[in-house]
């Protein structure tokens, strides 16, 4: 009866063991998961912000006399009071 007893706690001992290591194995592998999306997002953070930063800068463009002229005169064929536009008619 002692040696079936020892027999038990090897057993035992063996399997506690091994479920310890199948626990850490996945938790590595759940950590390098993690990892690799963390990267993700961080480089998909770093996009959006250049995008917001180049948005920031187009409106800045957008609310200038320049481009509201430029637009009017392109896109709506209005022009200054006394200024004088000249077509080419050969096209």
């Amino acid at each position: 009866m002692n040696k079936s007893k020892k027999l038990y706690k090897k057993l035992l001992i063996i399997a506690i063991a091994v479920y310890v290591v199948l626990t850490l194995i996945n938790q590595q592998n759940t950590i390098n998961q993690y990892t690799k999306d963390s990267e993700k997002v961080a480089v998909e953070l770093q996009e959006e912000k250049e995008y917001k930063e180049q948005l920031a800068k187009k409106k800045e463009e957008i609310d200038s006399l320049e481009f509201i002229e430029q637009t009017a005169r392109e896109k709506l064929d209005m022009y200054l009071p006394n200024e004088r536009v000249y077509v080419d008619a050969g096209l």
